[in-house]
């Protein structure tokens, strides 16, 4: 009998741990994370490691299906390395934005979510940073779009009402004219809270 009630508890405290959230119910969800991230159609560069920060909202529409909307500080660009009169020279594009994800999130089960959506994004900073033969300098970069758009698609983990988030951003729109077709590309991993309200 004490193992027959014993596994009943622990049933029940997994249950309520994966449980769904109730239709028709709002959460926010502050968030910090890392971005990997990276321009197209820019041969030899490399990634900007970057920070993510900020808070989604969803609304829960049916047990399997939800939308999220969000406003994230993102740390976005590219790093580059070359050689200047025989110095080695390394460029580090700095791309900063406030992106307000808008996403489709379909529950395939418990606690684990597909997502995609449209991201708009508004460019706050905009420089490249230089360092070579001990010189560093930093000036802004001119022509950088103040409109970025992209497509987030990715997946997310809730346990406990902590969800662990990955997605890519595939960048549609080009981030400056001085760049030729770069566009954004950035993996980004998130880790957050759900507070129910």
């Amino acid at each position: 009998m004490k193992k027959l009630l014993f596994s009943a508890a622990i049933l029940l405290t997994s249950a309520s741990a994966f449980a769904q959230h109730a239709i028709g119910s709002f959460n926010i969800q502050p968030k910090v994370g890392v971005n990997i991230a990276s321009l197209t159609d820019a041969d030899g560069a490399d990634s900007r490691i970057g920070l993510v920060i900020g808070a989604e909202g969803e609304y829960q529409i049916s047990q399997k299906f939800s939308v999220t909307a969000g406003l994230l500080y993102s740390q976005q660009g590219a790093k580059d390395s070359g050689y200047d009169d025989g110095y080695k020279v390394d460029a580090t594009v700095k791309l900063d934005y406030i992106n307000i994800p808008i996403l489709a999130n379909l529950y395939v089960a418990p606690g684990l979510a597909i997502k995609a959506g449209i991201q708009p994004g508004f460019n706050i900073n905009s420089k490249i940073k230089m360092e070579g033969n001990g010189v560093s300098l930093t000036t802004d970069l001119e022509e950088t779009k103040t409109l970025d758009f992209s497509i987030p698609i990715g997946l997310s983990y809730e346990y406990a009402n902590i969800q662990l988030d990955a997605r890519y951003n595939w960048g549609l729109t080009k981030v400056n004219d001085m760049l030729d077709k770069s566009k954004n590309s950035v993996f980004q991993f998130t880790v957050g809270y759900k507070f129910n309200l």
